[in-house]
């Protein structure tokens, strides 16, 4: 893995790099040599923890609100950071959206506020920053974070399943179209790394899903940012510079053993279960909007 400074002169982009695995794995590449830049959609969380890490690491933490779903603000923003001198040299496409649902239940508007964010999303900050690359000779690496539910599909979480694996079909496709450009792109599909938000929307009501996921994982444990962060860093590195559209699982042997049983215990859910579980959902995007001032 690499050596404190690996990363040094770097200058890695990180979406929905304020909160969860996104601020993991940045904290981690500070700690390499990187400065990094973090987008997301709440000014507050952003500042927050932009703050935080450029305590320990000054003047090499930059933020930028940035709807990603909107084609437009993502060129913007790329160009406002080439024009303050912070171009970004590798990319980690980590924003997502996702939420527990039958999938007969889901609404036209539920089904595409996971796909703008993960699929369109991801689509719309690779382009703009692979454009910049090609355009100044850059050679770059980008890591987007997947899910092994592209290889085995997973029940109650279809558009992101769906979405997932539109993203791992860009890697694959632009590793080969992009790799004359000297640019590389690989993926993470990382097991059960417990952060606060994700946890809320898709194991909601779940008073212990650390102990489930223990039980049935080959290696007994769940994840931490130092497992992510590590592997996202060796991806960017020039110690892997002759890896490309490939997808490695981080889970601890999780998906080999389990397949798609990662929400096949919600099979025995009823209507009560259900509307429980909604009801918890829309609590906590309602306190997400209101961080970002949004009224609906």
């Amino acid at each position: 893995m690499p050596a404190p400074g690996a990363l040094e002169g770097q200058r890695v982009l990180i979406t929905g790099g304020g909160t969860g695995l996104g601020r993991m794995m940045a904290g981690h590449l500070l700690g390499l040599g990187a400065a990094v830049e973090i987008w997301g959609r709440r000014a507050p969380v952003l500042e927050e923890a932009a703050a935080a890490m450029a305590a320990a690491h000054p003047d090499r933490v930059r933020w930028q609100v940035v709807d990603i779903k909107d084609a437009d603000a993502v060129e913007a923003a790329v160009a406002a950071s080439v024009a303050a001198g912070a171009a970004p040299t590798r990319l980690i496409n980590n924003a997502a959206g996702n939420f527990l649902s039958r999938t007969e239940d889901l609404s036209p508007r539920g089904f595409r506020a996971v796909t703008e964010i993960v699929l369109h999303g991801t689509f719309h900050v690779t382009q703009a920053v692979g454009k910049h690359w090609i355009a100044t000779g850059t050679p770059g690496a980008v890591v987007s974070i997947l899910v092994t539910w592209i290889w085995t599909g997973a029940p109650f979480v279809v558009p992101s399943a769906m979405s997932k694996a539109g993203v791992e079909a860009m890697t694959k496709s632009l590793a080969i179209e992009w790799g004359r450009h000297g640019i590389r792109l690989n993926g993470i599909a990382p097991g059960l790394i417990p952060t606060e938000g994700m946890l809320a929307r898709i194991r909601p009501g779940d008073a212990d899903p650390a102990a489930k996921w223990n039980a049935r994982n080959p290696l007994g444990r769940t994840g931490t940012a130092e497992d992510i962060g590590a592997l996202a860093a060796f991806l960017l590195s020039d110690q892997a510079s002759w890896i490309t559209g490939q997808t490695i699982a981080l889970d601890g042997g999780q998906w080999l053993a389990n397949g798609a049983g990662t929400y096949t215990d919600y099979l025995a859910w009823g209507d009560a279960e259900w509307e429980e579980a909604r009801a918890r959902i829309k609590a906590r995007n309602a306190e997400d909007r209101a961080q970002r001032g949004s009224p609906s």
